[in-house]
């Protein structure tokens, strides 16, 4: 599964934007690199009930921001993304489903 794969499950499961999260978080004082990753699978579990590996995914997103390697863009495996930048404004308004 992608990056932004499990962005947009996280979407569907939660009701919630990739963003909405992300800002969530801060008011809850997790941003930047320094956050506890266990804190904030925690309360993404307790919350909004996911799984370790979609909690993570937005743990990257809390901690490094949008940006994601470059190894799997443009790759032919089942972990290649479109671009380096995630998508957080809602898989419904990304340009590249369009």
């Amino acid at each position: 599964m992608s990056f932004q794969a499990y962005l947009d499950k996280i979407e569907e499961k939660t009701g919630r934007t990739p963003r909405e999260l992300v800002e969530l978080a801060r008011e809850r004082g997790f941003e930047g690199p320094a956050t506890k990753s266990g804190a904030v699978v925690d309360w993404l579990k307790e919350d909004y009930d996911l799984g370790r590996g979609h909690a993570m995914a937005l743990v990257h997103v809390i901690k490094n921001g949008p940006k994601i390697s470059t190894k799997h863009v443009g790759s032919t495996g089942v972990h290649r993304d479109a671009s380096d930048t995630l998508w957080l404004d809602g898989k419904a308004t990304n340009p590249a489903n369009g």
